[in-house]
């Protein structure tokens, strides 16, 4: 009589190093993320909190609608980043709903690597953009430097914090790299280096259902 048991699955072959360590560098990013994320969460409803408290007493704070406005935009790159590692990025399944398995995937490499190349083309936009090496040519002086590049994104201040502006657009590069690295981790599983990783911590997104 045959055994009822079916046979376990062959397990999986581990992946190279190169990709371990892109596996692994992403799970970090992913778990300092989601501390990010908290925090800036927990800022964004205590300015809110203080703000309703300050104006029901007549005593407005002015520089607290700033300071939520940059919050909400730190925290909508960082979750961004956060979504692409997860997979909740939406998707249109009009064609690949058509194809087999085998291209379906294929369309799917594709799709993770146009993303990968967003990423690093926002990496190099980031690089041109704040030109990191021009000033410090300029030993760091921002009139000099902006005077001779006509780049004024180190003499700019916010409004109403009155903080450097360069300093609050740090989130476009970091973002830039953050993603990139997500994306690149997401590229070796699709492309069948890796098993797709389970994310501890975030137990409760079901990525599947949107993409």
């Amino acid at each position: 009589m045959p055994s009822t048991h079916s046979s376990a699955p062959p397990p999986a072959a581990t992946p190279r190093a190169p990709v371990r360590r892109v596996l692994a560098l992403s799970s970090h990013i992913l778990r300092a993320e989601r501390q990010v994320l908290t925090g800036l969460m927990t800022l964004l409803v205590l300015l809110i909190l203080l703000n309703v408290v300050t104006r029901y007493t007549g005593m407005p704070i002015y520089w607290v609608d700033e300071a939520a406005v940059y919050t909400v935009v730190w925290l909508t790159f960082v979750g961004a980043s956060v979504m692409t590692r997860l997979r909740m990025d939406f998707a249109v399944t009009m064609l690949t709903d058509h194809l087999g398995a085998r291209g379906a995937r294929a369309f799917k490499v594709v799709a993770t690597l146009g993303v990968l190349l967003f990423g690093l083309a926002m990496l190099v936009m980031c690089w041109v953009w704040m030109d990191p090496i021009g000033i410090a040519r300029y030993g760091f002086d921002a009139k000099e430097f902006a005077a001779e590049s006509f780049n004024f994104l180190y003499t700019e201040r916010t409004q109403t914090l009155n903080w450097p502006t360069w300093v609050l657009q740090l989130i476009l590069p970091i973002f830039s790299a953050t993603f990139s690295v997500h994306a690149l981790a997401n590229l070796l599983e699709d492309m069948g280096a890796a098993e797709r990783v389970q994310h501890a911590g975030f137990d409760v997104v079901n990525a599947d259902a949107v993409n």
